[in-house]
């Protein structure tokens, strides 16, 4: 039977990702591919405990239907942190609980955008917001990412020639790259928007892992209400929850809730009222401190590795926190061409050209080194280096 799709389906493909980790499902593929937190860090026994707690204290309303919004205890608790860490106060109205951040940047382009609105997005930029947002017909802008976050000159010259409805960034060890903004870039960037009528997203999914370097604050401090900030508990809890929040302004709350209502009406509350649980029961902090410490090694034992023995024509970011960093090969070496022949060696990367809209990253790839072992690095990353030098 041929299927009649819409037409918004035709210009969107399958993640890039997802497709890659099947591959890497093998248990011989050394995988730096996935953006997976480090399953040895899970709180399994604190989130059993939590499990059992929320299910003895709060059954019969846990397993119900609940609010839209989301659980308000658990709304509450990231108002209090965004105050606690940021000197951001925020409402517990304007938080809405989503099926990770994922679920955000869909519900935010929804309620937003338009086919043919234009939208900023970096270069590279994160992939799963690319996909999202292509399904609404928009037209993306690229602009290049610096050592130190967003080239800033190109940002102004792209927002003097073209509408730009919505900027997406990720300014906290930015995935791909695990870039940062400096102080400087985020005070240019927010000055840069308040001359806008722009909406920016800002994605912190994160900004609670730095091991190195010092916080920095979140560019919504600056432009309030014309930002929109994201979080999620998937980086510093545990994944298969599947709870993020966005954080927004009144108005624009008020259309969030219109199109999560008519996505899934609410978030799982099981899952959130397990997770305050442990909230509650645990210091998060403490738990953070425990994630910083083993990634900040593994990203250490990367890069180190990476100057060991990759080649000196390329250069890579060294990250100051997240999970990510970025390589770049020398002119004329393809970094799809690399990963076919690395598969063939049984490691696994993403190549740069899923992360950039309207062609590029040919010469680039993302390596993920949370979810490796430290032998695993060493060995993954000098079979790596073994099949660039041949290609070089």
């Amino acid at each position: 039977m041929k299927y009649s799709f819409a037409n918004r389906m035709h210009g969107v493909d399958e993640s890039f990702i997802r497709e890659i980790l099947k591959v890497t499902e093998k248990p011989e593929i050394i995988s730096f591919a996935g953006g997976l937190p480090n399953p040895g860090l899970f709180p399994v026994r604190e989130i059993s405990d939590a499990a059992q707690k929320a299910l003895a204290c709060k059954g019969e309303s846990a397993l119900q239907y609940a609010t839209t919004e989301g659980y308000l205890p658990l709304r509450e608790f990231i108002a209090q942190r965004y105050q606690l860490k940021q000197g951001l106060e925020v409402s517990p109205d304007e938080i809405l609980i989503t099926n990770g951040s994922q679920q955000g940047i869909d519900l935010v382009a929804k309620i937003l955008l338009n086919r043919g609105d234009h939208v900023i997005i970096e270069r590279p930029g994160y992939l799963g917001a690319i996909q999202a947002i292509s399904l609404y017909e928009t037209e993306f802008h690229g602009v290049s990412m610096e050592d130190d976050g967003v080239d800033t000159a190109e940002l102004e010259d792209v927002f003097k020639d073209h509408p730009i409805k919505l900027f997406y960034a990720v300014p906290n060890f930015q995935n791909p790259s695990g870039i940062s903004y400096s102080r400087k870039k985020r005070d240019d960037v927010a000055e840069i928007l308040k001359s806008t009528a722009a909406i920016f997203l800002e994605d912190d999914p994160y900004g609670e892992l730095r091991f190195t370097g010092a916080k920095l604050p979140l560019i919504k401090s600056q432009i309030r209400e014309q930002g929109i900030l994201m979080g999620s508990f998937s980086k510093i809890t545990v994944p298969g929850t599947r709870l993020g929040w966005v954080c927004a302004d009144k108005e624009i709350m008020d259309k969030l809730k219109v199109a999560k209502q008519a996505a899934d009406l609410h978030s799982n509350f099981l899952s959130q009222v397990i997770i305050h649980q442990y909230l509650m029961d645990n210091d998060l902090d403490e738990h953070i401190e425990k994630i910083k410490n083993v990634y900040g090694q593994q990203c250490q034992c990367m890069f180190s590795a990476i100057q060991q023995y990759f080649p000196a024509k390329l250069t890579c970011t060294k990250p100051e926190g997240g999970m990510f960093l970025w390589v770049t090969l020398p002119e004329g070496v393809s970094s799809m061409e690399l990963f076919e022949k690395a598969i063939a060696e049984n490691v696994a990367f993403v190549p740069g050209g899923a992360f950039y809209v309207n062609g590029g990253g040919d010469r680039s790839f993302r390596l993920n080194f949370s979810n490796s072992t430290e032998e695993k690095i060493e060995t993954g990353i000098k079979k790596l280096a073994g099949v660039i030098k041949r290609m070089l």
